[in-house]
């Protein structure tokens, strides 16, 4: 079910902050409706499956050995390796790990990855603190709700403005995740959203040349969030209205645009209405904003057997997403990282095109490299496409324009694993396979699976969390 809100430029009656902390404050594992426990139980594997298949890749290591350098060993886990750091740097790393290959989740009217930005957070607290996997999963629902209403509110106005959603939510939704696991009031949990608001910037810069930051930017926000949660503990002052209130958060990162914020979208039905339910769960490693024209490429894969007599490739994308994704085009059609193609609608329409497939294979090297799917990527045109339905959903449309003359299109409105396509039960446990399955055996991956799926609100998290370790 979707959820759409009418704009509001006027602020609220009452304090945004203190209605998110009286929210998470009656949040129980035992209150929460099926859906949004299997839900959260979904969600949580596919982050944690692309955790370990992010150890595969050149970034994990650096990123790693600097998150570890620069803090200290500790009590908490970090998925895949025997490391042990503090709460707050094995949550960055793990953010790190989980977003680092831009497989993790999203959900498509806020535009923000929800569960980078609330898991770490509650898995490195309820390991430390010997809780519950039904403590975890309550703070998870309470910082997920956080961090996709907030997002709702811009209605994608951070990433116009030049700002990473994700990055910027992951530090509020990581405060009240954390205030709730450590046990505050709900004035302490409006005090971790009033620090959470100095510490939120994230910048896209890293669209320029490929770096690496915005896969650390959840895990910022992890540590930025438990270090909210621990000023506040012990008494540290807050400011009170970090959103709305004069040079506030959406004040100075909406700015000339902070009269479009709708500020009742964050708190209409909340803890009634489960916008988590609506986040979409990738079937492709690649930035959302492409997904329904990568699925129409692999459509048109089997009608075009001779790939030979393509003249040309027009794609269309939503308005919004083109700067991000299809632009500068001459950039675009030579991705020269992992992480730049999967920025490029070009690249990744043709390497559909070509294979009839798209999975972590063809971010390798050697896949980059392809004479065949850079030729074919130099022939896409990225347009706008026209009466498109996002940000409900990642629409898109290919054509193809073959030597006859004859053109081909296929059209997706609505992206495999979006809304009424969303991905079920035997789907997730295949992707875990998939991207966990790089770096372990299948007998393993079962074990890891099914021990997720079928853990239980009383199990420790300790003996979760033991499994994920090397």
């Amino acid at each position: 079910m979707a959820h759409n809100h009418t704009t509001a430029s006027h602020a609220p009656a009452e304090n945004i902050a203190e209605q998110l902390a009286e929210f998470a404050m009656g949040v129980k594992a035992s209150d929460l409706p099926r859906p949004v426990w299997d839900k959260s139980v979904h969600h949580i594997i596919d982050s944690i499956g692309i955790g370990f298949a992010s150890h595969h890749f050149a970034f994990a290591a650096p990123g790693l050995k600097g998150i570890a350098v620069a803090g200290g060993l500790g009590e908490a886990s970090v998925i895949g390796c025997s490391l042990k750091l503090s709460a707050r740097d094995a949550a960055m790393a793990n953010a790190y790990l989980m977003h680092g290959l831009d497989f993790d989740d999203t959900h498509p009217g806020s535009i923000v990855h929800p569960t980078v930005a609330c898991l770490p957070a509650a898995m490195a607290l309820a390991e430390v603190q010997d809780q519950s996997w039904g403590e975890l999963i309550a703070a998870y629902v309470s910082g997920m709700e956080t961090c996709i209403r907030l997002g709702l509110a811009v209605k994608g106005g951070f990433h116009h403005a030049g700002f990473h959603a994700t990055g910027l939510l992951s530090h509020f939704s990581a405060a009240v995740v954390a205030g709730k696991l450590l046990g505050l009031s709900a004035s302490e949990i409006v005090g971790a959203q009033g620090i959470a608001a100095s510490t939120s910037a994230s910048v896209q810069v890293f669209l320029e040349d490929g770096a690496w930051t915005k896969r650390l930017h959840p895990g910022l926000g992890a540590s930025a969030g438990i270090t909210a949660a621990h000023l506040v503990r012990n008494g540290f002052k807050a400011p009170r209205r970090p959103y709305e209130g004069r040079f506030g958060f959406f004040e100075t990162h909406m700015q000339t645009h902070v009269g479009d914020v709708d500020y009742d979208a964050i708190v209409a039905g909340l803890g009634r209405d489960w916008t988590l339910l609506d986040t979409a769960i990738k079937p492709y490693p690649v930035c959302h904003f492409i997904h329904g024209a990568a699925e129409a490429a692999l459509r048109l894969h089997e009608q075009v057997p001779d790939k030979s007599r393509i003249v040309c490739i027009t794609c269309e994308l939503p308005a919004a997403t083109l700067p991000i994704v299809a632009e500068p085009a001459a950039a675009k059609v030579v991705p020269r990282s992992d992480y730049e193609a999967k920025f490029s609608a070009q690249f990744v329409v043709a390497a559909c095109l070509l294979k009839g497939r798209f999975g972590l294979a063809e971010l390798e090297d050697d896949a980059l490299k392809d004479e065949a799917t850079l030729a074919l990527a130099s022939r896409v045109t990225c347009i706008e496409e026209p009466d498109s339905p996002f940000p409900l959903h990642f629409s898109g449309a290919v054509s193809v324009e073959l030597d006859s003359g004859e053109t081909l299109t296929c059209r997706i409105p609505v992206n495999l694993g979006s809304g009424e396509r969303a991905l079920v039960r035997d789907d997730i446990v295949t992707k875990f396979h998939g991207t966990a399955g790089i770096v372990m055996s299948s007998e393993r991956a079962t074990r890891v699976v099914h021990a997720l799926l079928d853990a239980k609100p009383e199990t420790p998290v300790r003996k979760i969390v033991e499994m994920l370790r090397t």
